[in-house]
């Protein structure tokens, strides 16, 4: 038993290492067209480009890896839902205590730079 499974295993790796493959090949492919047919209009090698990429997105999607970042993707799509937003308001006021406490702070660096580059000047000469 040990025996066939790990026959799939090295069957699957070497089915993964062929998608795996595939989709580096499509890439490339993208790339050498759009720069082989830099004659033709960019609207054109744009959609082929894109055309060429959904494909190899979908061919990386059937690899283990493709199928864990899927996973992924749509668990944190249900976790960004469940996050509370601000409202416009508090959004608002938030930014100006922000900006109350830099415009505080930048004032009071200012004087003590102040302050300091006057006794720098003061025992310096």
């Amino acid at each position: 038993m040990n025996d066939k499974a790990a026959a799939t295993d090295t069957g699957s790796s070497a089915l993964q290492f062929i998608k795996w493959s595939v989709v580096v090949a499509l890439i490339g492919l993208a790339v050498w067209g759009n720069a082989h047919y830099s004659d033709i209009s960019p609207f054109y090698r744009a959609l082929g480009v894109v055309a060429v990429v959904a494909v190899a997105a979908f061919v990386a999607l059937q690899t283990e890896q493709g199928r864990a970042f899927n996973s992924l993707r749509k668990e944190a799509m249900v976790e960004i839902r469940k996050v509370v937003w601000p409202t416009r308001q508090e959004a608002v006021q938030t930014t100006l205590i922000v900006l109350a406490f830099v415009v505080l702070v930048a004032i009071m660096l200012f004087f003590f730079d102040w302050i300091l580059s006057g006794l720098i000047a003061r025992v310096i000469g």
